[in-house]
């Protein structure tokens, strides 16, 4: 692919990134009116794990179009502007948007896969009290899980702390039914608890896979730092999914969905290998006629 940009005629700001602009920001307006109506919109449209049970299939696409605060939504739509507008007026309209929805849907599943497998080993802890709700389950569910519930977190908060009590007094008395059943009462609320934690939003999943779409089909085009520091696109991405593989794998508790990026770019060159095999076959095929 040619390291320069050539175009029969570039448009600055084409209609499919122009209207993903434009529908982020009108998201991002229409969280924060509903929060002052008591609506959550994060809740509704962010994504859940998958199998908690505020988890809809529409947050699969829905997310994407979900940010945090407006630094989050700016560096998301600026890094859109900046790589999608190159790639959109490369591509077209259609090819760019399958592209972005179907990163973004990556960067989600990649995303979950990875939580499946952190988590799986303490749902099976939580999931074997509830299957058989004895003291001994419990006591091995609470010296390998932590219970993280904060105090702003409502109703749940004063439970676990009446299960903490409840829990002393069962070990005392292991015969008393009333301290298991509060326990096996508390568990199941805070199972749906624990899941529904888990909640992803914003464009970053198919803002990487931009990056790595731009990357390469521009390898040797210069992207500036901060605006002053020159840095090729390849080194630019090999480097930037260099950093967010090392995040992901120490465990980075930045709040940062770092698997979600690099599932971005995962799919991104997927998506980018099939198509270019395929474009081959269709230009070699035209050949024989």
């Amino acid at each position: 692919m040619s390291d320069e940009i050539r175009v029969n005629r570039f448009n600055i700001l084409p209609p499919v990134v122009k209207n993903l602009l434009i529908i982020n920001g009108l998201f991002f307006l229409a969280k924060f009116v509903l929060a002052n109506m008591g609506i959550d919109l994060d809740a509704i449209l962010g994504l859940h794990y998958f199998g908690a049970g505020d988890f809809h299939p529409w947050q699969i696409i829905s997310y994407m179009f979900m940010h945090g605060d407006f630094g989050h939504l700016f560096f998301n739509m600026f890094a859109l502007w900046m790589f999608g507008s190159t790639i959109e007026n490369v591509w077209g309209g259609k090819r760019f948007l399958i592209y972005y929805l179907i990163t973004g849907i990556g960067a989600a599943l990649i995303h979950y896969i990875i939580i499946f497998f952190q988590i799986s080993s303490e749902l099976t802890l939580i999931n074997q009290f509830l299957n058989e709700p004895v003291l001994q389950n419990l006591i091995l569910l609470t010296d390998q899980h932590q219970f993280h519930i904060a105090p702003y977190s409502g109703e749940i908060y004063t439970q676990f702390l009446n299960f903490e009590e409840h829990f002393r007094l069962w070990q005392l008395n292991p015969a008393n039914s009333v301290y298991q059943d509060y326990a096996h009462s508390f568990i199941t609320e805070y199972k749906e608890y624990y899941l529904n934690s888990y909640n992803v939003i914003g464009a970053s999943g198919s803002v990487f896979g931009l990056l790595l779409a731009f990357g390469m089909m521009f390898p040797n085009s210069r992207i500036y730092l901060y605006f002053l520091f020159p840095i090729k696109a390849k080194w630019f991405v090999i480097a930037y999914g260099a950093l967010e593989l090392f995040y992901g794998v120490t465990g980075s508790a930045d709040g940062v969905a770092h698997f979600a990026h690099l599932g971005g770019m995962l799919f991104g060159i997927i998506l980018i290998l099939i198509w270019r095999r395929h474009d081959r076959l269709n230009r070699n095929q035209y050949r024989y006629y």
